[in-house]
């Protein structure tokens, strides 16, 4: 098996301050180890139930999280700023699974940590074909538009409810219990991690009951921003119209297209608040 691995970091076990999720921030150094713990977590379960390669793609903020010295050596990762389909790095057809570690539930969602769609802030809703979406909902739509299943995803309660709503007999490993946006109840790290590499390995070993989620072409991302600026910004870039005084819509057959204008939308949006900080 060839497995596809996108970490994500709010939803990383222990984790609860949004200082711990930038350099900089107090607990950063520390949340960089625990988010490459979960990673590892699941690279073992994977050559547990017979992997041949996994691939570890830094899925947050500047990509540049993961400790690739305390890396599974069995695993390779993308990191690093530039990469156009974000998320989604590297995710091809050629892989048999595709797992997602750290993810949050999206924006709004009661006792999700961290939780937010994309941008914490900037944005208040993303809509897929019209239906509210959230980053599990947009990866797993990319890799279902490669034939690619969703095995696993870990985080906080709140996304695995999620993605359990979305993606039906998808394996979740909760690692903490959100009471508020940024609280929560946490497992120890050596129980989590526990937890991660059985769930991981009882994932992949029922990998053929698993289907991809596939979201019918063509793809209209809709965004509504928490600006008037924002949307009208965004909706200079070629293709993308602007609905609303806060709306903005993109629609297109290329699903890669949905994953690379986020990247520019984020450049967009963050600049034209300010650099007023990733969370509200």
């Amino acid at each position: 098996m060839k497995i596809y691995l996108s970490v994500d970091m709010e939803g990383v076990t222990g984790l609860t301050d949004p200082e711990e999720m930038h350099a900089g921030g107090r607990g950063y150094e520390r949340g960089c180890e625990l988010m490459t713990g979960d990673a590892n977590a699941v690279v073992e379960g994977a050559f547990s139930a017979g992997a041949r390669s996994v691939l570890v793609n830094d899925a947050h903020g500047s990509t540049k999280n993961l400790r690739i010295d305390l890396l599974d050596p069995r695993a390779t990762l993308v990191r690093g700023p530039g990469k156009p389909h974000r998320m989604g790095q590297g995710l091809t057809g050629e892989f048999d699974a595709a797992c997602f570690a750290g993810y949050h539930a999206r924006a709004g969602v009661q006792h999700g940590v961290l939780n937010h769609t994309w941008m914490g802030k900037e944005i208040h809703n993303v809509y897929l074909n019209g239906a509210i979406c959230g980053e599990t909902r947009l990866v797993a739509g990319f890799a279902g538009s490669l034939g690619v299943p969703v095995a696993l995803v870990t985080g906080d309660e709140a996304v695995c409810e999620e993605a359990a709503e979305l993606l039906g007999d998808v394996e979740t490993v909760a690692v903490k219990t959100g009471i508020d946006r940024f609280s929560a109840e946490l497992l120890p790290p050596s129980v989590a991690w526990e937890r991660i590499t059985q769930g991981a390995a009882r994932a992949l070993g029922r990998l053929p009951e698993l289907r991809p989620y596939v979201v019918p072409p063509p793809y209209t991302l809709g965004v509504e921003w928490n600006s008037t600026a924002i949307a009208a910004a965004c909706a200079v870039v070629p293709g993308v119209k602007q609905v609303g005084p806060r709306h903005t819509e993109f629609t297109t057959a290329d699903y890669h297209e949905i994953m690379a204008l986020f990247g520019i939308f984020s450049m967009i949006g963050g600049h034209v608040a300010c650099g007023s900080g990733a969370y509200g």
